[in-house]
């Protein structure tokens, strides 16, 4: 499967934009992409091994969060994951 990846997150991937690697599960390909790339870890995971708040991630089209088995969702070969950082910003008042 490819796993797309971040311009912000591209440094610790050496330049990649995408990752092609086998896996059973959304859980499998991020622990494959973390054990290629380990200084990605810390970026996408809390210290007690869950996905960051602020890390989205798009099996397809569809936000994991939202998916039955979330990260244990099965994938296939031809599947993607699409890895997106929230970006916060203020507004300026008028």
């Amino acid at each position: 499967m490819k796993i797309h990846i971040p311009t912000p997150l591209r440094a610790y991937t050496g330049a990649q934009e995408t990752i092609t690697l086998e896996a059973t599960s959304v859980a499998a390909a991020l622990d494959a992409l973390t054990d290629k790339h380990p200084d990605l870890r810390q970026h996408l995971f809390t210290p007690e091994g869950k996905t960051r708040s602020f890390v989205n991630i798009y099996l397809n089209d569809d936000d994991v969060r939202y998916l039955p088995e979330k990260e244990q969702s099965p994938v296939k070969e031809s599947d993607e994951l699409t890895i997106i950082p929230s970006i916060a910003g203020g507004c300026c008042c008028l």
